[in-house]
């Protein structure tokens, strides 16, 4: 650790005697980066206003120092991040205190969720974030639409100018009818993403350039785009709804909005809005990215007893498996055979599928003890006389988020279908023959989505019972 003196450190102040954990994966990676950020903080030490104490003794060295450093750190490794409470302090007088030093913190693994409090640096975002919704969201309860979206609500574009900066809403009628078809209520929708509490901040370990995000409530997850992602999933929108519409038990996540949003006269940011899987998370114990390939596929666990949030991937599910009865692990691989091809249709892939564990107590357990049979909970069908089997639909459990849960004897499941927008293209086909290349043998993300979706879906049936 750092016993730091008036100073600004991994972009954020510090008050007299702040003690910084520092953690990384590998001792070298955490020597590597503090030697950098020692030589840094000299520096500024030179120019005056602060003085570096490392470990109760002034480093005569960043050599020394990182020595020590990496002595600490070997004593109580962990994959973590400096505490919530302590990345929250962030500095924000100037673009310049928090530039290289930010960035070299980012070269840290930094994993789990954080608060989006006053001082962290995403803090301003998220207020705007908050803001623009709340004021899109009032915009689709003045006007509700009155029936089925059309091919010009799939097209429009909103575009709000709020108090230093612009939110733009992409599609808003379609996704407000989506919304209402899934039974959310517009003012819960708007109390959930609106200023009401901060956002939290999600660090994954995902290689995506992505940033994660939940509202406050985790009833709802938000993600940044890049553009051509926005205009894929756009494309594929007025599908995407009829297949929810055939399909209304359907394993993918609710996407909910798209969203544009631009400060003065900056670069425009797209993220979007979709229904958490992991809802209620108060008492799941296991998360899972499963993409059915092993290439990159591993995530070192978090040390047992550890508070921070991991999504584990294939090759940590090794040895595990999903216990359903028969009807439900019926219904899983039909559904999962019916969104697989409808995504392979679309011509996508590198979709994850992502798994839960929460288990259930006694009172809990049994059949028929959760169960109620519905019908107009999600995106509403064709009503005929064998709809239940036409589309697949399944008894739900009588809980939150019903459409991604699935119970199992012992075992509550949280099962959902995301990252829907990348489409196998010419950059991905050059990947593919790269990776082919590279790794001769194994199995790898990046096949055509027909082997794509065939490979995740015999995932499933391996590792259901």
């Amino acid at each position: 650790m750092l016993i730091i003196t008036n100073t600004l450190f991994w972009g954020a102040e510090c008050m007299p005697g702040t003690v910084w954990p520092l953690t990384a994966t590998s001792e070298v990676a955490t020597g590597i980066i503090c030697i950098l950020q020692l030589r840094k903080l000299r520096q500024r030490e030179k120019r005056g206003g602060f003085k570096v104490v490392g470990m109760g003794l002034t480093p005569e060295s960043p050599l020394r120092c990182c020595h020590m450093l990496i002595t600490c750190c070997a004593s109580c490794h962990q994959v973590l991040a400096p505490s919530p409470e302590a990345g929250r302090r962030v500095a924000t007088s100037s673009s310049s205190r928090g530039g290289l030093l930010w960035r070299l913190r980012d070269k840290q693994p930094r994993l789990g969720l954080f608060e989006i409090g006053p001082g962290h640096e995403l803090h301003r975002l998220t207020c705007m974030m908050q803001a623009g919704l709340w004021a899109a969201t009032q915009v689709s309860t003045d006007h509700p639409l009155l029936g089925p979206p059309t091919e010009e609500d799939f097209s429009e574009v909103m575009t709000q100018v709020l108090e230093g900066f612009e939110l733009g809403t992409l599609a808003g009628p379609a996704f407000a009818w989506l919304r209402h078809s899934l039974g959310l209520a517009e003012k819960d929708y708007q109390a959930s993403l609106g200023p009401g509490g901060p956002y939290l901040q999600f660090l994954s370990t995902s290689k995506s350039k992505a940033s994660f995000f939940l509202s406050h409530d985790q009833r709802f997850f938000l993600k940044t785009q890049r553009r051509k992602e926005v205009r894929a999933l756009l494309a594929h929108l007025p599908r995407y709804m009829q297949h929810l519409r055939r399909h209304p038990h359907s394993l993918l996540a609710r996407l909910l909005g798209v969203h544009s949003l631009r400060v003065a006269r900056g670069k425009k940011k797209y993220f979007i809005i979709m229904q958490s899987v992991f809802y209620p998370a108060s008492r799941i114990s296991e998360r899972y990215d499963i993409k059915g390939c092993e290439v990159s596929r591993w995530v070192d666990p978090a040390p047992e007893g550890s508070p921070v949030i991991l999504v584990l991937k294939d090759l940590n599910f090794q040895g595990k498996t999903i216990y359903l009865a028969g009807p439900q692990r019926s219904w899983l691989l039909r559904q999962m055979e019916l969104d697989t091809a409808f995504l392979r249709e679309l011509n996508v892939l590198d979709y994850s599928l992502l798994v839960a564990f929460h288990c259930l107590h006694k009172d809990e357990r049994g059949p028929g003890s959760s169960l109620v049979l519905r019908t107009v909970r999600s995106v509403q069908g064709v009503q005929s006389q064998d709809e239940p089997r036409t589309q697949n639909r399944r008894l739900l459990p009588e809980a939150p988020n019903a459409l991604h849960i699935l119970d199992g004897p012992d075992q509550r499941y949280f099962l959902g279908l995301v990252d829907l927008t990348t489409v196998y293209g010419l950059r991905k086909r050059l990947e593919h023959l790269w990776k082919t290349l590279r790794y001769p043998g194994r199995t790898f993300s990046t096949v055509s989505p027909a082997r794509y979706a065939r490979r995740l879906y015999q995932w499933v049936e391996a590792h259901t019972e």
